[in-house]
């Protein structure tokens, strides 16, 4: 995000400048905190299960828990999966959501805008730039929430992939190319919302306390800021995640209006904030590693404007 201060320096970072720090610190991110996207992508998937006599304890009961099933069951090695996709992901869809950002606003705003730019235009600006990123990205999502979905297995059942270059491999095989694209839908949506709710907030809220008496562009406002930015993502973002991790792990779902229906039919409400404290730790902790990379990153790539 754009500096504020009294006295701004006269510096400018390029557009591949920034796609290179974002990239970077996104996939910074992505490694540090898979293993709480991994265990929130199993607790969303969770259906409710039914027992002859009434319903079943379900498997995975909380962050932690759900941690620790994954890890007794299957090994520490299966919180990470889905990382490689995972960084696919985070190369050009964070790449591309942050990197376009500073420019999609500034066209909103207009050449001539002077000052900082009122929170609708960068609302509007995120929601672009995190549908544009996440239309090329798609594919990389899919196959991280399907590596990333499927649990221990019986004795003698083979996976379904064996990587994730398998993965992109089989689905196209078996289910075509356009299978890659299945929960564009949802996907553009969650992304869309979800990147305004994070590059938005963290603009806003960045900006916000910088007017704070003792308050400079440090590790602490970047902090605060990032803390801020993943909690509203997930409040704003947390239903259609939801539908998204099911349509993209269970291809029994006609479409998002079904996959939505179902959800609420079957298993109420509330499923769609299943997975929320998860959620939330893997967002919140995403966010501040990622914003505090990023401005750091960004400094590698800044230099003084010649006029």
């Amino acid at each position: 995000m754009a500096a504020h201060s009294n006295n701004p320096p006269k510096t400018q970072i390029s557009f591949a400048g920034t796609f290179a720090s974002s990239a970077f610190a996104a996939c910074f991110a992505e490694i540090c905190t898979i293993p709480l996207d991994t265990a929130k992508v199993r607790l969303q998937l969770q259906k409710k299960a039914i027992a002859g006599e009434g319903v079943v304890l379900p498997k995975y009961r909380g962050m932690l828990g759900t941690v620790a099933t994954i890890g007794k069951e299957e090994g520490l090695s299966a919180l990470w999966k889905g990382i490689v996709p995972g960084l696919h992901r985070q190369c050009l869809y964070g790449g591309l959501r942050i990197g376009l950002y500073e420019p999609v606003k500034s066209f909103y705003v207009g050449p001539d805008f002077v000052g900082d730019a009122p929170l609708s235009k960068k609302i509007l600006a995120a929601l672009t730039t995190g549908a544009l990123a996440i239309a090329v990205a798609n594919p990389t999502d899919l196959v991280k929430v399907r590596l990333q979905a499927e649990g221990k297995l019986p004795p003698g059942v083979p996976r379904r992939y064996s990587g994730s270059l398998n993965a992109y491999s089989t689905i196209v095989k078996q289910e075509g190319i356009g299978a890659l694209w299945t929960g564009l839908g949802p996907n553009v949506a969650r992304n869309a919302i979800i990147n305004a709710a994070e590059l938005a907030s963290y603009d806003q809220i960045k900006q916000t306390v910088l007017k704070i008496p003792g308050f400079t562009d440090n590790v602490v406002t970047h902090l605060l800021s990032g803390l801020g930015a993943g909690f509203f993502a997930v409040c704003i973002g947390s239903p259609v995640d939801v539908v998204k991790s099911r349509m993209m792990g269970d291809s029994t779902y006609k479409n998002t209006l079904d996959c939505f229906i179902k959800t609420l039919k079957n298993d109420g409400p509330f499923a769609f904030y299943k997975g929320f404290i998860p959620n939330f730790a893997r967002l919140g902790s995403w966010n501040v590693i990622m914003f505090l990379t990023l401005e750091q990153a960004k400094k590698l790539f800044i230099r003084e404007r010649t006029s």
